[in-house]
């Protein structure tokens, strides 16, 4: 028992040592991050490590909604290099996205013929905010593409490291240049 005490001890020490030797600045990423996919099941995106993702907020009734078909081009295109999209769908922008899961699920394949990853409803911002979402728009965290999303369909582009390294905005189309630039650059 006092062996097993004692390398508890060790380990946290280390632990301790290397977050003091980087200033307690322990960089987080979207690796950090267990959600619940559609299908009520939990996904580590740590399992994404190593790929390209862009993580959007979505809903279905909304004049963007229909880049849902963008969206699900562009994964078809790219999915076999290492890239994956997920829909986090969300209710935050006048009840957009009133659905259930399994309302939204239906919706997405059958409309749009959606295949890439899509995640439970989610708040992307307010009181409630997801912690994942609170991670991506903190300024603190990211000064270059933090902020509120300000709407449905808002995309964060992350690197294989984990890091943010793009974000556009709902006007900003799925297979518009700026964004197949930008993932293709990624990859």
């Amino acid at each position: 028992m006092k062996k097993i005490t004692m390398a508890i001890i060790v380990l946290a020490s280390i632990g301790i040592s290397a977050i003091a030797q980087d200033g307690g600045k322990t960089k987080m990423s979207i690796y950090d991050f267990t959600l619940i996919d559609i299908n009520g099941k939990d996904v580590n995106l740590h399992d994404l490590q190593g790929k390209v993702v862009m993580l959007v907020n979505v809903a279905s009734k909304c004049g963007f909604t229909p880049q849902y078909k963008g969206l699900e081009t562009l994964y078809e295109k790219y999915k076999d290099r290492g890239f994956v999209i997920l829909g986090f769908p969300a209710n935050n922008f006048l009840g957009q996205e009133p659905g259930t899961d399994a309302q939204i699920q239906e919706f997405c394949s059958l409309t749009y013929g959606v295949s890439f990853p899509m995640f439970g409803k989610i708040s992307v911002r307010g009181r409630d905010i997801h912690p994942l979402y609170k991670y991506l728009t903190d300024k603190k965290a990211n000064p270059e593409f933090g902020g509120n999303i300000t709407w449905n369909f808002n995309k964060f582009l992350i690197g294989r490291d984990g890091s943010i390294i793009n974000r556009f905005a709902s006007k900003d189309e799925p297979l518009s240049q700026t964004i197949v630039q930008a993932v293709e650059g990624a990859l």
